[in-house]
């Protein structure tokens, strides 16, 4: 099982912690929402626990709890600015389907 963040969505997070001052990573989660049964969520970890799944890409920590991981396996988080936009993209290949706002999906 895997997650992993692009070139561009570690510089995001790592500058976002720097802002921040202190955190062990971002930890990714799915929860009950959305316009398609689930949605992303994101926070930024100051401990992890022990049942979390920790992955490491680009020197930035991706924390991820059991019930979420089956979902998000295999997903890549980007960060990208569209025209005046920017934010996190979910490439998730378990999504059977998202939403227009690409932050909520079916599995």
């Amino acid at each position: 099982m895997s997650v992993s963040l692009t070139p561009a969505a570690a510089r995001h997070v790592q500058k976002s912690l720097s802002k921040r001052g202190s955190g062990l990573g971002l930890r990714l989660a799915v929860k009950t929402s959305g316009c398609n049964g689930f949605a992303y969520g994101l926070e930024f970890v100051d401990a992890t626990n022990p049942d979390d799944t920790c992955f490491e890409h680009h020197g930035v920590k991706v924390i991820v709890d059991p019930r979420s991981l089956s979902m998000l396996d295999g997903t890549e988080l980007d960060f990208v600015r569209e025209g005046l936009n920017e934010g996190f993209k979910f490439n998730n290949p378990n999504a059977k389907a998202n939403c227009g706002c690409g932050e909520s999906f079916t599995v």
